[in-house]
């Protein structure tokens, strides 16, 4: 069997998945919407974290909902839980991200059943001492509120346990991504996706293990490093990425790392040991890498993206826009400027996750690898 193959299977079933693990723990599902949903705090409470990615089917009850110019992440996950795609899970938490979240968290409440409903209201601003002291208060009341609605202790053991989890997830996930950095065509980037993307699904404990089995097997292969194909950065916005990675592949490209809250973002900063877990997860939160919808300087994010590429001595950066996302839309201009003053090459590709759209992106491609 394709070590790769479990993956595939769940980020294409995650539904199945989750219902298989429900009947066999016995325990709840949580679904999230962001990456800044604790994920230490919802491992020790022995829940599965659940991420919510939308659905690429056809969108029709959602839209009696919102406007048609509401980006189709929240569009196709508010159609997924209308027309029962989500039964089967406890309850929702809603990280305070971009103002489509916001007021998807308001739409939810009102017409979808599908148990508790916690909104986290974090701080937009996230490089201030104040800021901080606020991030903490919300994983704490986050803890507590958590603790109330299932009707069990969450323990400082268990809260330290659930970290350390975590974080051998996140060094695991980072040895795999420097795999690929120094051999790019060892692992394909659609399985390096359906990799990362099953640890937002997958009980954390199983797939540290399946992450393990791999990274042991991949350190003993040797390939040319000196691929002839052009290194790219992925960046931008998708969640129900369509397979832009086979694409870019076709087209004589390789991705060699990414800035996607689906990817590497999700898996970046490790949890302090020492000193108080909440305040150490909270931390964790405030200092990673910041989604378009925070704020941590008035450049971090362009800054942040220019240094991974000279990190992986990427030729250029490919942005993927999800339509109508604005946080991504009014980075993309000072993130260009700021790459080309760099001399990183940039290509920017607009779509939605129900239109695919894979010939004309590949096309595009193309002309990129060309130009370069």
């Amino acid at each position: 069997m394709d070590k790769f193959q479990q993956f595939h299977e769940i980020v294409n079933d995650p539904a199945g998945y989750a219902h298989q693990w429900k009947k066999k723990r016995q325990k709840e599902v949580i679904g999230t919407f962001c990456s800044y949903a604790p994920e230490e705090v919802l491992l020790a409470a022995d829940t599965l974290g659940y991420r919510i990615f939308g659905t690429g089917a056809e969108i029709s009850k959602a839209d009696a909902h919102m406007q048609a110019y509401s980006c189709s992440l929240v569009r196709g996950a508010l159609e997924e839980s209308l027309t029962g795609g989500l039964d089967f899970i406890n309850g929702v938490v809603f990280p305070h991200t971009c103002d489509s979240i916001q007021r998807l968290s308001d739409i939810w409440r009102m017409n979808v059943k599908s148990g508790f409903h916690l909104d986290l209201i974090m701080p937009v601003k996230l490089n201030t001492a104040s800021a901080r002291d606020y991030m903490s208060d919300v994983v704490k009341r986050f803890k507590t509120d958590l603790e109330k609605i299932l009707g069990r202790e969450i323990s400082e053991i268990s809260l330290k346990k659930a970290a350390d989890t975590c974080n051998e997830i996140r060094e695991v996930i980072q040895q795999l991504y420097s795999i690929r950095i120094q051999f790019p065509g060892l692992i394909k980037g659609a399985d390096m996706h359906a990799l990362v993307k099953s640890g937002m699904i997958m009980d954390r404990y199983e797939f540290l293990a399946a992450v393990r089995s791999i990274v042991d097997e991949l350190q003993t292969k040797k390939v040319d490093p000196s691929s002839k194909k052009k290194r790219f950065v992925l960046s931008g916005g998708l969640c129900n990425m369509p397979n832009v990675y086979g694409a870019i592949e076709n087209a004589g490209g390789v991705v060699v790392g990414d800035d996607l809250c689906t990817g590497n973002r999700f898996y970046q900063g490790m949890v302090k040991r020492e000193g108080d877990i909440l305040t150490n997860i909270a931390e964790r939160y405030s200092e990673r890498n910041v989604c378009p919808a925070k704020h941590s300087g008035n450049r971090t994010r362009g800054e942040k993206l220019v240094e991974l590429a000279k990190e992986v001595q990427a030729d250029g950066v490919i942005y993927i826009f999800l339509k109508f996302c604005d946080p991504h839309g009014f980075d993309y201009p000072y993130l260009k400027d700021m790459l080309e003053e760099n001399g990183i090459p940039c290509m920017l590709y607009e779509m939605e996750e129900q239109q695919s759209g894979d010939g004309q992106f590949e096309t595009r491609c193309e002309a990129f690898v060309e130009m370069l």
